[in-house]
């Protein structure tokens, strides 16, 4: 592959840490790495579909959850090969990433090995009982099959949420508070929790202020995740 636009801020990330000259388009939410210079197409969900045809690319780098399947399909109607990603455990993700960078002719990198490595033993809490929400007005969190679900359970955080219906179910708050979870957890995306605005609303309870891109992206990231987040969720208790 010699052009590659990547719809995906974590696929965009894993790429450039090999062969960022492969990349030629990006997403306005690609911010990894900061100096990556390629043209923006726009978000993942509203991509500009004109600009993407315009760069002649070889490959699109897409993700089942983050893309829309009629944008996608409007890319492949215009002739481009595109690459689905789906992502919603560790494993997968490690999978993913190995298919993503083998499709681009890239060798495996080391990062890949080391966030596998990372992951084997990580440093986790004893078991506590959480609710995790990710966006608010209306508060929404974190439900079934989620990769920062998954993330979050092998660190020793229990979802009190993970066998629900939906993946990202609205739960009004009362019924958060019903839960009586032993911890919040607060990541600063997609909506930006911070110490003023987030933990507030669960005053008595433990709240962790983490990092999103730990918690969410699946790349060059995941060597530090394990430690960056476990020590996050460990400060809640102090």
């Amino acid at each position: 592959m010699r052009r590659v636009v990547s719809l995906v801020p974590s696929l965009t990330e894993a790429v450039a840490a090999s062969a960022p000259e492969l990349l030629v388009g990006a997403t306005d939410w690609c911010t990894h790495p900061a100096e990556l210079e390629v043209v923006r197409v726009k978000g993942t969900k509203n991509p500009d579909v004109r600009r993407i045809l315009a760069l002649r690319p070889d490959l699109v780098l897409a993700n089942e959850e983050e893309n829309r399947p009629a944008d996608l399909a409007e890319l492949r109607a215009a002739g481009l090969h595109v690459l689905v990603t789906h992502i919603r455990t560790l494993p997968q993700a490690l999978t993913e990433l190995d298919r993503v960078l083998r499709t681009c002719a890239l060798p495996r990198p080391p990062w890949l090995d080391e966030a596998a490595e990372a992951w084997a033993e990580p440093p986790a809490l004893p078991p506590c009982r959480a609710v995790v929400p990710i966006w608010r007005r209306p508060w929404t969190v974190l439900g079934r099959e989620t990769f920062a679900g998954d993330l979050l359970a092998r660190l020793g955080v229990v979802n009190l949420y993970a066998e629900h219906s939906e993946r990202y179910p609205r739960i009004p708050l009362d019924e958060l508070h019903a839960q009586r979870p032993d911890l919040v957890v607060l990541p600063d995306e997609p909506y930006r929790f911070t110490a003023d605005d987030g933990p507030e609303a669960f005053a008595g309870t433990p709240a962790a202020l983490v990092d999103g891109r730990s918690l969410t992206w699946y790349g060059p990231s995941l060597v530090e995740a394990p430690a960056r987040l476990s020590a996050e969720l460990r400060a809640a208790f102090r």
